[in-house]
């Protein structure tokens, strides 16, 4: 995502728990499903202390949610990231939308939630706008899906310009999904993907291979 130009936090991926960043930290535990935060894998550290006991905690146990039933899965890495004044959450992602045979950018401000949720309660609350494959993203997409959530005008450019970020990243990785929830407002009011899912097209996995190197066969 900083590859194409979308704002992330300062992040380090760490093994042990012998790290020194400074506080506030946040520790997500780097495992292939949903649902890290409210099974336990994401954790928030004040002090330097703190950070080595939750990543002593973390590393090395598995991480069991609704996805992965009573088997789990191995935490072998934790992303130590910077802390971060959060002002609003939002929901971004872009998917292949088959019906129409084009990607489709999907947004909504009831971000840090379950989308399925949100969308079965209040579908209102939910906006696609699809990129016709012959012409492109243009910037009018980002501005109708950030004027449809609500946000300010400085706010609407920013989410117009990470759109072509994204829409470029899907195109040129071969993907199949980006997710980024939540995308957050700072509290200086920028915009910045704080979490995000990314899906690969496996029938092109053999062009990307830095891509495929990512893989955790455990």
């Amino acid at each position: 995502l900083a590859e194409a130009g979308v704002a992330v936090p300062q992040s380090n991926v760490v093994e042990s728990a012998t790290v020194t960043p400074t506080a506030p930290i946040v520790l997500k535990s780097q495992v292939p499903i949903g649902g890290r935060g409210k099974a336990g894998g994401v954790k928030v550290a004040k002090s330097l202390d703190e950070v080595r006991a939750h990543a002593s905690q973390m590393i090395g146990n598995t991480l069991k949610t609704k996805q992965t039933g009573e088997v789990g899965l191995p935490i072998n890495m934790v992303l130590i990231e910077e802390g971060l004044d959060i002002a609003d959450e939002l929901y971004v992602s872009a998917v292949v939308d088959r019906a129409s045979r084009r990607v489709s950018f999907i947004a909504s401000a009831e971000g840090g939630m379950d989308i399925e949720e949100v969308a079965e309660k209040s579908p209102e609350k939910i906006h696609s706008v699809g990129v016709n494959p012959s012409a492109g993203y243009f910037p009018y997409i980002g501005r109708r899906l950030g004027f449809a959530m609500g946000l300010d005008k400085k706010q609407v450019g920013q989410l117009a310009n990470l759109l072509q970020g994204l829409y470029n990243l899907f195109v040129e990785k071969d993907l199949s999904m980006v997710e980024i929830n939540p995308l957050i407002i700072t509290g200086d009011g920028k915009l910045l993907a704080l979490d995000a899912k990314i899906g690969i097209d496996d029938n092109a996995l053999y062009r990307h291979k830095d891509l495929a190197e990512m893989r955790d066969p455990t």
